[in-house]
């Protein structure tokens, strides 16, 4: 009787559950009916979300977000696109921009490479943290930075390099920053920068002159909404002098201002759900990690960050317009550059997946990309000497399409690649070293090749060991030069050794013996240093989450 009565209560908790769920699902379809979800014109508090919503798996962002965004989007998953050989599709693009090993200078010192634009004279000017990095203990759940008693950056964090040489003919912004961000230079010639450490905007003149910005907007090292911002990434200005703010890490919002610093829109809203989307819907944002301009079309366009997209907007209203999104390029997208050239193209740089090893479909390679913004076609990919990047972190492109320069994290330089149609021819040896190293699997391989090109142009006392390998090698050159003297000498008398002389070789000839015939000349040639990259990676402890 007992267990009977045990069943019964079984199937009326069941039952009970079946219509409390039911119950749960009507009252949540008459809420989403009377206050859908929208992108909101003006936000006015951070909303808390709770990142595992909807969810079978945590964001690989998780510790980066805690306590921030805004609620989780309630949209449903688009189906799945028919699977893309990304490994096949990349070997298809073909690289139309040869990098340009030798610039910068030589004895330009940087730290992590934040951001790259150019100034109204053409220079590349270049944001730099010097000696700080990014790790997980920089900030703490509430996004305060944690690192304020070691004092602003004491070096100059801002560079003007020369387009051609690379030389630096400017600097500035020493004793200001904590953590570079963002850098953009309007038509002006002012200069607009972000800093994740003290969640502010700036405005400098052209060149930092004097030192003072000319305008800031957010509160020093103290994240919020509203007017305030947290770690803010990038700014884009019009021509009329009003502007656009990606808020960035935390508030997941695009901002709008005019030239005075007047609020105008605010759109966007955080799709930090704790799973990844193939495209997430539009206006929701995933890290609005850069910005560019399309002045002929009237946009502002976003780089998604780990949506792996760009999205564009009409830079009057902050309406939707368009987004770009391929697989080749992966889930992960850290900025955007436009160009008119050949009908109108974005230039991208991705980044390591933060998913890697999760399915097999996640091949995942780091390129620079050039896509076609009216096919939406990736047109080719490019990296240092057709290799990967490993830290992207921003991208420039000249206004004819000829010049792209890519700032990097780690290791931490500032790359230059320039169109095949105007570059220079490379040498036979920078060839040969480029068809060498690119059939290597491993980036060791490639980091040793640089690194040898450094210690050659480097003084270095030899060791004992060294000394006595180079006179056995000397010794043994020696030994074989007068073997090959003595032979020479009994073929022209007509007696060989081993009792033989039926056979003639290639280096062999009527008139004597010359050292230089033993040699194939199309089989030595001198390298040249300048066809490996000259940077010598630094190892840090930054990841590429955390930039």
């Amino acid at each position: 009787m007992t267990l009977f009565n045990n069943k019964i209560n079984v199937i009326n908790y069941n039952n009970c559950m079946r219509i409390s769920f039911i119950y749960l699902v009507l009252i949540g379809v008459l809420l989403s009916s009377i206050c859908p979800l929208a992108v909101t014109e003006h936000i006015t508090n951070l909303q808390k979300y709770d990142i595992g919503i909807g969810s079978n798996r945590e964001s690989p962002l998780h510790p980066l977000l805690k306590g921030v965004g805004a609620a989780a989007p309630n949209w449903l998953q688009r189906a799945k696109q028919e699977v893309t050989d990304v490994k096949t599709e990349l070997a298809k693009l073909n690289t139309t921009y040869v990098y340009q090993n030798a610039w910068p200078a030589n004895n330009v010192k940087l730290g992590a490479v934040t951001a790259v634009s150019f100034d109204k004279a053409g220079n590349v000017v270049i944001f730099h943290r010097v000696d700080r990095i990014w790790s997980q203990i920089t900030f703490n759940n509430s996004n305060v930075y944690q690192e304020r008693n070691r004092g602003p950056i004491k070096e100059n964090t801002v560079l003007g390099l020369e387009s051609d040489s690379g030389k630096v003919l400017y600097s500035w912004g020493k004793n200001f920053f904590y953590m570079p961000h963002g850098l953009s230079i309007d038509p002006e010639d002012n200069v607009w920068v972000t800093d994740v450490a003290m969640h502010q905007v700036f405005k400098f003149p052209p060149r930092g002159k004097g030192g003072k910005a000319l305008l800031t907007l957010g509160t020093a090292f103290h994240p919020g909404v509203g007017k305030k911002f947290c770690k803010p990434t990038a700014v884009a200005v019009l021509n009329n002098g009003d502007f656009f703010v990606a808020d960035g890490y935390c508030n997941a919002r695009i901002i709008k201002y005019s030239k005075e610093g007047e609020q105008i829109l605010v759109w966007g809203q955080s799709s930090f759900v704790g799973m990844s989307y193939d495209v997430a819907p539009a206006n929701f944002f995933a890290i609005p990690h850069a910005l560019t301009l399309v002045p002929e079309l009237e946009l502002l366009c976003a780089a998604d960050r780990e949506n792996g997209r760009v999205q564009c907007f009409y830079s009057n209203n902050g309406s939707f317009h368009s987004q770009y999104h391929n697989p080749v390029i992966g889930d992960r997208l850290f900025s955007m550059a436009y160009t008119p050239a050949a009908g109108g193209e974005l230039v991208i740089v991705n980044g390591p997946t933060a998913e890697l090893g999760i399915g097999p479909n996640d091949y995942n390679e780091v390129h620079g990309f050039v896509m076609s913004m009216r096919t939406k076609q990736l047109v080719s990919k490019f990296g240092p000497n057709n290799f990967e990047f490993q830290n992207p972190h921003d991208v420039a492109v000249t206004d004819d399409g000829n010049s792209i320069y890519v700032a990097e994290l780690n290791p931490m330089r500032i790359h230059k690649f320039v169109h095949k149609s105007i570059a220079k021819p490379m040498s036979l040896s920078a060839s040969k070293i480029s068809s060498s190293v690119k059939n290597a699997s491993e980036t060791s391989v490639i980091s040793e090749i640089i690194n040898n090109s450094d210690k050659k142009q480097t003084t270095h006392h030899p060791s004992g060991k060294a000394i006595m390998v180079a006179s056995m090698m000397l010794l043994f050159a020696g030994s074989t030069f007068v073997l090959a003297l003595i032979m020479a000498r009994r073929r022209k008398r007509g007696c060989l050794p081993f009792g033989t002389h039926s056979r003639r070789h290639a280096w062999e000839k009527t008139e004597g013996f010359k050292l230089g015939g033993l040699i194939d000349r199309n089989g030595f040639e001198k390298l040249d240093q300048n066809a490996s990259d000259e940077e010598q990676e630094q190892e840090t402890t930054s990841l590429s989450h955390y930039a």
